[in-house]
């Protein structure tokens, strides 16, 4: 056999990549968005040329807009460097769960294509929240999250009118 053939053992194999692990019906991986982290660094660019374009005097208006490029640089380096998270919604019955820790009073809210999760820490503190963009969610998982939320609301509003 020669080693070029499609026969021989010396011809290498083709990676495959590994499949993103299985999550549990009602399970959500939120990830920081590329799209927003991209719409906040243009607005980083912009925010110091509209201040530039302003009526700001001179001395006044370059330091604010140095201060605000680096403030949008930032938010926008901030954004991308959240970590993975979590989100479990399963079952009604049980507690809704993000990297393990429970959820309470939690709220979904759509506006478009951007679902807006946000809920209470039994620790108290204050609201956490994420924002699930169209490149974090496909068409599939965002209509599974739309009917966990739902079937969420619909038995802790039956709960309430029975007792």
């Amino acid at each position: 056999m020669t080693q070029g053939s499609p026969r021989s053992s010396t011809t290498s194999a083709t990676c495959l990549s590994a499949p993103e692990p299985a999550l549990p019906r009602g399970g959500f991986l939120w990830r920081p968005s590329r799209a927003c982290a991209l719409m906040l660094w243009a607005l980083a660019l912009l925010a110091p040329l509209s201040v530039l374009a302003s009526e700001l005097p001179a001395a006044l208006a370059w330091p604010v807009a140095l201060l605000a490029g680096l403030s949008g640089a930032r938010g926008a380096c901030k954004s991308l460097r959240a970590p993975q998270r979590w989100v479990l919604i399963a079952d009604p019955q049980s507690e809704a769960s993000c990297d393990g820790a429970p959820m309470r009073d939690l709220h979904l809210r759509w506006r478009g294509p951007l679902a807006f999760l946000d809920w209470q820490s039994p620790a108290g503190g204050p609201r956490q929240y994420l924002v699930f963009w169209p490149d974090v969610l496909d068409a599939a998982a965002r209509r599974e999250l739309r009917l966990a939320a739902r079937r969420r609301d619909a038995v802790s509003k039956t709960a309430s009118v029975a007792r």
